[in-house]
């Protein structure tokens, strides 16, 4: 069979202008073994942003795989409503020892955008049910993503996602973020103190009273080219939603499970959200899963006799699926067993230092800014006023088109450039990611 054709004969890519694939054909992977996938020929790509930012550990984790083989020859599914089974129950303690203060009730979805809509509803739901009726309205960032259904894409603000579809969306009120690199205040990340953080407060003076819940991405907002931000904002978010009696949700969906250098990024600020969305990385790339974590508080809102109509009654077939709980406790064993949280810092320096070196220099580099193992390399048009690439000339997928075919898989967003690798990741491979991701670069400028 010629894969490639019956592929473009019959599947719609997520994310993507079709036309592209016509100069640029689909790669068939048949197999994946730690950073490294391979192809039906068996040429070798290296992952740089695991897979869109899931697969923790690398490709066909023995762990992982064996959890998996063990499950699905005891239980592949059964209805959650009413049903449980030991690896979810499992999952939920030993999770909960990893979580922020005061997250104790877990409720299932199978995806991200899943989650986040989830976790919408619940604190809408929430203070309607208390008598805050007016409470009706969300809060969420400029340049922020959470997801592709229509309330996440609502709270979203990229328009590369969101444009067309405007007219079907709710109403958010959208507060300017944190933009660090282009700093209106002209500060520093490194040494600020939020002084941006005036926007939140501004508008939260107006419409606080209104306001049902707050959505952020702690630390990073990723999709829009991993812009990272300090935690001292993330902190003064916490008091001003403690101050409105608003809900926070952290959206930890591609920043959860130790990208950040801790086990979750609210850690970084020392506070709890009232809600946390989890997905990505929960079981290591394998399964479809997610999961939104509240307080008991916001638990009990809904806890009544059911006559009086309080029950949450939101769904999804796959909620709490087994296969996906086995593989969500291998990540956790392979956090424990391999002492992955403890080596982690030291290796984030090393990698660090290696992307710095590879390409602070470069004419073309803008920044270069890292949180954990994620580290951005923003190309601009002039390194001295910050000016960005014309969209047009879509210089970061051109790049990405060089680097694919000398074997890395370095998927940019927009002129941003980053590799988001598995936790795993050896200095040898660090330095074979590199090595051609700047020698594309190269190819690229140097055309």
């Amino acid at each position: 069979m010629d894969y490639v054709q019956k592929d473009l004969d019959y599947i719609w890519h997520p994310c993507s202008q079709m036309k592209d694939y016509e100069t640029f054909s689909p790669i068939v992977i048949e197999k994946g073994e730690g950073l490294a996938l391979y192809d039906v020929d068996g040429k070798k790509y290296l992952d740089a942003v695991s897979s869109w930012w899931c697969n923790l550990f690398g490709h066909s984790n023995p762990r992982i795989n064996e959890a998996l083989i063990q499950q699905v020859q005891n239980l592949e599914h059964v209805i959650f409503a009413n049903f449980s089974h030991k690896p979810v129950i499992e999952l939920c303690h030993r999770l909960h020892t990893y979580l922020p203060e005061g997250l104790d009730k877990f409720f299932f979805t199978d995806n991200g955008s899943a989650a986040v809509e989830a976790a919408l509803k619940m604190s809408f739901h929430y203070h309607a049910q208390i008598g805050n009726s007016q409470r009706k309205k969300f809060m969420a960032l400029t340049d922020a993503y959470h997801g592709e259904t229509i309330g996440a894409l609502s709270v979203g603000d990229l328009d590369l996602y969101t444009e067309v579809y405007k007219p079907l969306m709710i109403d958010v009120t959208r507060v300017q973020g944190p933009d660090c690199y282009r700093c209106p205040y002209r500060l520093d990340r490194a040494s600020c103190q939020g002084e941006c953080f005036e926007k939140v407060e501004e508008s939260l003076a107006q419409i606080g009273e209104e306001v049902a819940a707050f959505i952020v991405e702690p630390l990073v907002q990723a999709a829009a080219g991993m812009k990272i931000y300090p935690p001292i904002y993330l902190k003064k978010l916490r008091q001003a939603c403690d101050k409105y009696g608003i809900h926070l949700i952290a959206d930890e969906i591609a920043v959860g499970f130790g990208r950040t250098g801790k086990m979750f990024a609210c850690e970084h600020a020392g506070i709890s959200p009232d809600m946390i969305c989890l997905s990505k990385g929960l079981t290591g790339g394998y399964m479809p899963m997610a999961i939104v974590v509240t307080t008991n508080k916001i638990y009990e809102a809904f806890y009544a006799d059911y006559k009086e109509g309080k029950a949450f009654m939101h769904s999804h077939t796959y909620s709490g699926n087994p296969l996906g709980a086995s593989c969500a406790l291998a990540v956790l064993d392979i956090f424990e067993k391999e002492n992955i949280l403890e080596e982690l810092p030291e290796r984030n320096v090393i990698f660090n230092k290696k992307v710095k070196a590879t390409f602070q220099d470069y004419p073309y580099v803008g920044e270069i800014r890292q949180i954990g193992f994620i580290n951005a390399v923003e190309l601009v048009e002039d390194k001295a006023t910050k000016k960005s690439f014309d969209s047009s000339l879509r210089v970061g997928y051109e790049i990405y088109k060089i680097a694919v075919s000398k074997g890395l898989i370095l998927r940019p967003l927009g002129n941003v450039l980053y590799f988001n690798p598995p936790l795993t990741l050896t200095e040898s491979e660090m330095d074979e990611m590199l090595a051609i991701a700047k020698e594309s670069v190269e190819n690229y400028f140097n055309r």
